[in-house]
């Protein structure tokens, strides 16, 4: 059934298509909306447009979505970095650019296709196309992740990040330097009520987030920080940054579109992970290197 939508308000002029449309159906990616405009499953005022249209007050856009696909993760034969497992948990160092889970649009070569075929056993607690998945990096951040084999593993690893009883520490390669070698970001993170793809500091509909960085070394114009989190929020970690006027490197989302030079993904490595096992309470830590493009951003810094 269509969904009929009239632009009333003055704040949706001039904003994109695709990007009205996630404002209003956030619960499907952009990429995807982007699709069903090409593929004409959307118009405004009767007519076809492109995701670049501009709104204007007064427009009418209907969105005719398509019978939903039975969509489920299946398994593939792609690589892992396997960190540590046993008949629990998994722990996996996840490369730059793999997304983590299928989504509408996207269902093949992400994490959790290869870790299906890996194991047979994951966590069912969030459904087909997330099993196994207590938490999320983005596609673009590299580093360490849990998974979950079991569904009281997973509630267990659940309870430990509701607690702030999981240690997560992340190297970025970040603009400009510090005059403090330690420091806190306490900013509440909510969604962008322009850009929902984004996250801004903000007190409207946002939730607590504390971020605490340390700087490891400092260079002409950037700097080489730790950053430990409080808390999880999506883009926690970017988000903080740029809001201190201090973005992490090749970042397009939150700082310069300029750094493809340097790297060409924002510089966040998800660099070590430590918790009591869920199940034997045992302390296990786990510590991944930088990888190597981020390792080659560092030392073109350095010579500049």
């Amino acid at each position: 059934m269509a969904e009929i939508y009239v632009v009333g308000n003055k704040s949706d002029e001039n904003v994109r298509l695709d990007i009205f449309v996630f404002k209003h159906k956030n619960n499907i990616s952009r990429t995807y909306i982007q699709k069903l405009i090409t593929e004409r499953y959307i118009t405004v005022n009767s007519r076809f447009e492109k995701s670049g249209y501009k709104i204007k007050c007064g427009d009418q856009v209907e969105i005719d979505l398509p019978e939903p696909a039975d969509l489920k993760a299946e398994p593939e034969n792609i690589p892992l970095e396997i960190v540590y497992e046993d008949e629990d948990l998994i722990i996996i160092n996840k490369p730059a650019g793999m997304v983590v889970h299928p989504a509408p649009g996207n269902t093949k070569n992400t994490l959790v296709n290869a870790v299906l075929y890996h194991s047979k056993n994951l966590s069912g607690i969030n459904g087909i196309l997330r099993p196994g998945i207590v938490h999320r990096l983005d596609k673009d951040t590299s580093g360490l992740m849990v998974i979950a084999k079991n569904d009281i593993t997973h509630r267990k690893l659940q309870g430990k990040w509701q607690k702030r009883e999981i240690s997560r520490k992340y190297i970025a390669l970040v603009h400009g330097r510090f005059l403090q070698k330690k420091f806190t970001v306490k900013a509440p993170i909510g969604r962008d009520p322009i850009d929902r793809q984004k996250m801004k500091v903000t007190d409207k509909n946002s939730r607590e987030a504390v971020t605490h960085f340390e700087v490891i070394e400092t260079f002409k114009n950037y700097s080489l920080i730790n950053a430990k989190l409080d808390t999880g929020r999506t883009h926690q970690v970017r988000v903080h940054l740029a809001f201190i006027k201090h973005p992490v490197a090749g970042d397009v989302v939150y700082g310069s579109k300029k750094d493809t030079q340097i790297i060409n993904r924002q510089a966040l490595h998800s660099a070590f992970l430590s918790f009591n096992h869920p199940v034997n309470n045992r302390y296990i830590e786990f510590a991944s290197v930088l990888p190597e493009d981020m390792k080659r951003a560092i030392e073109f810094v350095k010579n500049i």
